[in-house]
């Protein structure tokens, strides 16, 4: 790589914030804490800089998306949770940002609940990671500094 460190910014949407102890049949045992442990020693090896952020709240991971344009963030690994179904705002602001993005869900959306098929995120992401667990993350940065020639 050369000496250009890249910036990603990790998005992780309503309940992610339980993960290790809600539903561990469904999104694994890994805590959040776990899960950006592994992806900081990732980011080290692939020589990327990385921001975290969790929210419960729509508008506040809008208003997250948002600085990520002042911040020279160079791509966005986004867990919607529940909002992929349901958010046309919060893939609004993915669109306005205009910063490469890529859809992960711990659960295979497509072997759940028929209202969990559609994602209103992935016709706006450059990727869809989905049923890999806590792996997909990881798979999303790799994919991501894939793009960034990395």
């Amino acid at each position: 790589m050369s000496g250009v460190r890249h910036r990603v910014l990790i998005v992780h949407g309503p309940n992610l914030n339980l993960l290790g102890t809600r539903e561990p049949q469904v999104y694994g045992r890994e805590t959040l804490d776990e899960i950006h442990a592994g992806l900081q020693r990732l980011a080290e090896e692939l020589g990327v800089d990385l921001f975290f952020f969790q929210s419960n709240h729509e508008g506040a991971l809008i208003d997250r998306l948002h600085q990520a344009r002042h911040e020279n963030i160079d791509g966005i690994i986004i867990n919607p949770g529940g909002l992929t179904h349901t958010s046309v705002a919060l893939r609004d602001a993915l669109v306005a940002v205009d910063i490469p993005a890529v859809e992960v869900h711990l659960s295979n959306i497509f072997a759940r609940e028929s209202f969990r098929h559609h994602s209103f995120i992935s016709p706006v992401a450059v990727g869809q990671l989905c049923g890999f667990g806590a792996m997909g993350y990881q798979l999303a940065l790799r994919g991501l500094c894939g793009r960034f020639g990395a």
